[in-house]
């Protein structure tokens, strides 16, 4: 299939709008502070109704600052130095520039839980299992929502494969890495009143002449979202052309969210020290997040790195070394067990 969703739940103008993408986290929140709510009630926790509240909301900050931070940090500390006229004037800010990482995501909660814990005198470990559990949940519709925008794509499979997907957004990566590829596109250009000759002239002007590579990309982004909007004929001319890929997203959508929420959330119906539930979210994640990369093209301006492995896979191996640090050091602290959801037992969270 060639993949044509438009990434806008509610277009109102151009590109103002709702995105799926801005959804995805809406609901990721709303679905944390549910269980979470529930959870509390369910052990005797002590957390009322209003501190679940603001434990979100220090949440979503930290997930929202962490990931983007963690985006630029591993990804592309170049924009740090990147500055323009135009809002938001800075690389930093300039969200749909890489979007968020997730492992920054996660660094950003555990100051959130931190910081929470300090103010509100709640164990520290707890809410560190709380949003391990919870967190999944975000991760699932997370991962829905980069499907939808043809985000992260999966590396090339064969043709055959029955999940097989082709995304147009491909044809941006094209005048940097297959340059030679762009004449192949005068059909599918022509689809939407772009005529061939003008079509080739920019493709011999893109290199040197700013101007004509601005009109460029603008032209493979109206491609895309001709192709978005329904352009049959469009879609169809440029079908051959693409590569068939994994659907990468939604292997991640139901590894890291929905299994891993799963699997944490039947350990936790006993009883467990705090911090177990935590420890098992950081292995299982890094696993399950190495096994992912497997099927996803790696960053463009990264590639793959030493061994064959990604970024994302080497973050992940430092991340299962610290989950087996948090594991001994954790489940050997002389600390009560917090009651499973299946008994709700009373407790009492005091800071530590």
């Amino acid at each position: 299939m060639v993949h044509d969703f438009d990434p806008f739940a509610l277009r109102i103008s151009g590109d103002f709008g709702v995105r799926w993408y801005g959804l995805s986290y809406m609901m990721g929140f709303i679905c944390a502070y549910l269980l979470i709510t529930w959870l509390v009630r369910r052990q005797r926790a002590g957390m009322t109704a209003q501190m679940v509240g603001d434990f979100i909301t220090y949440a979503a900050i930290g997930t929202l600052v962490g990931g983007r931070l963690g985006y630029v940090l591993f990804y592309g500390p170049d924009l740090f130095l990147k500055f323009k006229a135009t809002f938001p004037y800075w690389g930093v800010l300039a969200v749909n520039e890489g979007g968020m990482a997730s492992h920054g995501g996660i660094i950003g909660i555990v100051i959130a839980c931190w910081l929470y814990a300090r103010k509100y005198s709640v164990n520290t470990l707890y809410l560190f299992d709380l949003v391990a559990v919870s967190g999944p949940v975000g991760v699932f519709f997370g991962r829905i929502a980069n499907f939808i925008n043809g985000e992260l794509v999966g590396r090339p499979c064969d043709p055959t494969y029955p999940l097989a997907v082709k995304f147009p957004q491909d044809i941006t990566s094209w005048p940097s890495q297959e340059a030679g590829k762009l004449s192949e596109l005068v059909p599918v250009v022509e689809k939407i009143g772009v005529g061939r000759e003008q079509w080739l002239e920019l493709i011999d002007k893109f290199r040197f002449d700013m101007g004509a590579r601005d009109q460029l990309y603008s032209i493979l982004n109206k491609v895309i979202e001709s192709i978005q909007d329904g352009n049959t004929a469009a879609k169809e001319a440029i079908a051959p052309l693409l590569t068939p890929r994994y659907p990468s997203q939604l292997f991640a959508a139901v590894g890291e969210g929905l299994v891993i929420f799963l699997f944490l959330f039947f350990l936790w119906r006993k009883p467990r020290k705090p911090g177990f539930i935590a420890a098992c979210f950081i292995l299982i994640y890094a696993v399950v997040r190495v096994v992912d990369e497997h099927f996803r093209m790696p960053d463009a301006h990264i590639g793959f790195q030493a061994l064959g492995l990604t970024r994302g896979q080497w973050l992940s191996l430092v991340m299962f070394v610290v989950g087996l640090i948090m594991m001994f050091v954790w489940t050997r602290a002389s600390s009560l067990k917090i009651s499973g959801w299946s008994k709700g037992h009373s407790i009492k969270l005091n800071r530590k």
